[in-house]
């Protein structure tokens, strides 16, 4: 089947007629509602990151070698990535079938219960190995959450946008990665702080999981009271409704989109990952930058990131999907190996405005990608689309990343072995965004 004939926009469709007050204000309710979700889930993302650069490893996967046992964190920590396709197919299924409220309202439970979890675990000394192998099995878990958020958080915004304002009511849970890190920062910092560091390795480290409770509690009233999507309800039934396996019709009839979607975000994916997760581990250890300046740095680049995301997507609102992605992806190409490099020189001044240029770069890229790969696929199937392309390209460009990030810098200690991985996976991003069309102008309601 062709991928470019059967959702084009008819010829003669007029725009929408301007959204009411209450229209406004329901579309305002589903942005906050999902940038709320979004942040929950990947707080609850960071925690876990933060924990496995600074205190996991020995904790519960302890050996006579530091490296190893940060090894074993982060492909802990890649496990969940593993995971994340599982929920594409489930909530993918779910969402494209039974509604996109639904199947968000079920991963932010199951990411809530996986999270609070980790942080009532036995530790190696206190249980043995039953320690590990539960740690692995709720990450497993928190990964199949995870799979099911971004699709279904992006589209509830984006089926709720008036006409020309997609790209924008699309990006703002794609403020929600950066803010779940910033949060997770503000309350690790004090923690650290009050607890030192033999405290936060022994029995702090578990006060961020448990907090999550709260905003899990808080995230799941707000989406309660959110309505579906409309043109979901439009097409939920007779021959516009989804197929019964999703994801199967999706391979089958889209396969050239899917496969330079992925491509098309896993530049961003390593480049944010190697930011936040995996610099957190190797400044510290492998070139003796103190914790707080390496968090600080991320932190600071991480709040500017969230300033210009609403921004950026407003801009591809007026000029298109793609010319804002290419620059973003053309930059982080070029931007890398100097971003990475910055850690050479220990001056956390230098490093936070290295970072924070770097995940300016990547917002360029990241924030229209929230409505860009769902304009890629028709109704029936964009939940399981959206969520498979981004979801994929997180899990081979970001989910690995600290994990092949350590293995490199096992045979060449420098931080510009992270700006080529980096950069090299941007150029494949650039490629894949050249060879996609543009997407703004899509009849969204086919």
């Amino acid at each position: 089947m062709s991928e470019t004939t059967s959702d084009a926009a008819p010829a003669g469709v007029t725009a929408p007629p301007a959204a009411t007050a209450a229209q406004k204000s329901t579309v305002s309710r589903v942005a906050v509602a999902s940038l709320i979700g979004t942040t929950i889930e990947y707080y609850d993302f960071a925690v876990y990151g933060t924990a496995a650069a600074l205190v996991l490893g020995p904790a519960f996967f302890p050996s006579g070698n530091a490296t190893l046992s940060t090894l074993a964190a982060f492909l802990t920590f890649a496990a969940a990535f593993l995971a994340r396709p599982v929920g594409v197919v489930l909530f993918g299924g779910i969402g494209d079938r039974v509604g996109r409220k639904r199947a968000l309202f079920l991963s932010l439970v199951l990411m809530g219960l996986s999270t609070v979890g980790v942080g009532l675990l036995p530790t190696y000394e206190t249980a043995g190995l039953a320690a590990p192998v539960l740690l692995v099995l709720l990450r497993l878990l928190q990964g199949v959450s995870l799979g099911g958020e971004w699709g279904g958080a992006v589209l509830l915004a984006a089926e709720h946008a008036p006409p020309g304002r997609r790209a924008l009511y699309a990006s703002i849970p794609q403020a929600g990665p950066p803010l779940g890190f910033l949060l997770s920062s503000a309350v690790i910092l004090p923690t650290l702080a009050i607890a030192g560091k033999d405290g936060f390795a022994d029995w702090a480290w578990r006060i961020p999981f448990l907090l999550s409770t709260v905003l899990v509690v808080v995230g799941l009233w707000v989406r309660s009271r959110v309505t579906e999507s409309p043109v979901f309800d439009q097409r939920r039934t007779g021959a516009a409704a989804a197929p019964r396996f999703p994801l199967g019709a999706l391979v089958k009839e889209y396969p050239g989109k899917l496969l330079l979607g992925i491509g098309a975000a896993i530049g961003g994916s390593a480049l944010y990952y190697l930011t936040i997760v995996y610099s957190l581990s190797y400044g510290p250890t492998v070139l003796g930058i103190p914790q707080p300046t390496m968090l600080t740095a991320t932190s600071i680049a991480a709040a500017v990131a969230v300033a210009v995301t609403v921004p950026l997507a407003t801009l591809a609102d007026r000029v298109g999907r793609r010319p804002v992605m290419l620059t973003g992806a053309a930059g982080c190409a070029l931007w890398a190996l100097p971003m990475f490099g910055s850690m050479e020189t220990g001056n956390g001044v230098l490093i936070t405005g290295a970072f924070t240029v770097g995940l300016v770069l990547f917002t360029m890229m990241f924030s229209p990608m929230a409505a860009f790969l769902p304009e890629l696929f028709p109704a029936r199937l964009r939940y399981t689309g959206a969520s498979a392309t981004f979801i994929l390209a997180a899990t081979f460009g970001g989910g690995f990343a600290p994990l092949v990030a350590t293995w490199l810098n096992s045979y060449w200690r420098s931080p510009l072995v992270l700006g080529c991985y980096a950069g090299a996976l941007c150029l494949v991003s650039l490629g894949c965004v050249r060879a996609l069309p543009e997407t703004r102008d899509q009849d969204f309601s086919v």
